[in-house]
């Protein structure tokens, strides 16, 4: 699995909400597994590949939701060696935090 952090922001709105909302609904209709932060989206996929055409698609919803510039930021957790989940990640923290 593939691991992505990515941000996109449509320049010059005071509120970012019900464009995130919108980004949110497209994860649900594509069935991504994701997780919200209040800084950013994280996604879940088999590939690269998967990753860049879905955050393509919510960098372009933005435009079609009226924003007339848009930044993206993406940085991407890509391992060859075994599978990680996000879940697997959060989990070796915490039990690192509580003595495990």
């Amino acid at each position: 699995m593939v691991i992505v952090e990515f941000v996109v922001v449509p320049l010059g709105e005071k509120s970012l909400s019900r464009y995130v909302a919108e980004i949110v609904k497209l994860l649900g209709t594509r069935g991504i597994k994701y997780q919200l932060t209040p800084m950013s989206t994280i996604i879940e996929v088999p590939t690269v590949e998967e990753a860049f055409e879905i955050i393509k698609e919510a960098h372009e919803l933005m435009f079609k939701l009226g924003a007339q510039r848009v930044s993206t930021t993406v940085r991407i957790d890509d391992r060859r060696d075994r599978s990680v989940r996000m879940e697997d990640k959060v989990r070796s923290v915490m039990e690192k935090v509580h003595g495990g």
